[in-house]
């Protein structure tokens, strides 16, 4: 096997390796503390979600920790956790392996993560974009709501959890094309002679 070329040659190998170093503190750190069992959970680590949702006012970590609304609420969003603790978190490491050794075999992988990762942020954005504008009438009924400001920041945290893996998904779909073309014209080739 050849050596991989550097990520200078491939830069959006490079963007994608990049997001999944990020992904990997931001889900053992924030995200799956929604589902790991609160006793395994240092102390010093425990704050990092409640620091997070009293700034951004996050609804969906948030109310699947319990610190925003009825956490029945957000059993869907917690089900997205299990499936990023599940199947995501796995592609991180295995994406970063793949990546950096430039194999292609990761590429189904990853276009199979981008269209989850897509699909589930989505309608993460769709909630947040339904999410009540904080009021003194949504303060008064103790309506989950979020200020201006925190959707901006929770838009600017989400959407490039939407577009990069949307963007990974089409990427990797025609690298996949393109080696599905070239092993017909190779099968074709090898069949004429």
């Amino acid at each position: 096997m050849a050596s991989p070329r550097p990520f200078s040659a491939r830069p959006l190998d490079f963007i994608y390796f990049i997001f999944f170093m990020i992904h990997i503190p931001a889900s053992l750190l924030v995200d799956f503390q929604a589902i790991y069992p609160s006793h395994l959970v240092p102390r010093l680590i425990q704050v990092i979600p409640t620091w997070y949702v009293g700034m951004s006012g996050d609804p969906f970590i948030g109310g699947a920790m319990g610190f925003l609304g009825n956490k029945s609420d957000y059993v869907w969003f917690k089900t997205f956790l299990y499936l990023e603790a599940a199947f995501q978190f796995p592609v991180f490491i295995l994406g970063l392996r793949g990546l950096w050794k430039e194999s292609r075999l990761i590429y189904v992988l990853l276009v199979i993560y981008g269209a989850s990762t897509s699909t589930t942020t989505l309608a993460c954005l769709s909630v947040l974009m339904q999410t009540p504008t904080t009021s003194p009438s949504t303060i008064a009924a103790n309506v989950v709501s979020v200020s201006s400001t925190q959707r901006m920041m929770l838009l600017s945290s989400y959407l490039p959890f939407f577009f990069l893996p949307l963007g990974m998904t089409v990427d990797m779909g025609l690298r996949i094309q393109s080696l599905v073309v070239s092993g017909l014209r190779a099968d074709k080739g090898s069949k004429a002679q």
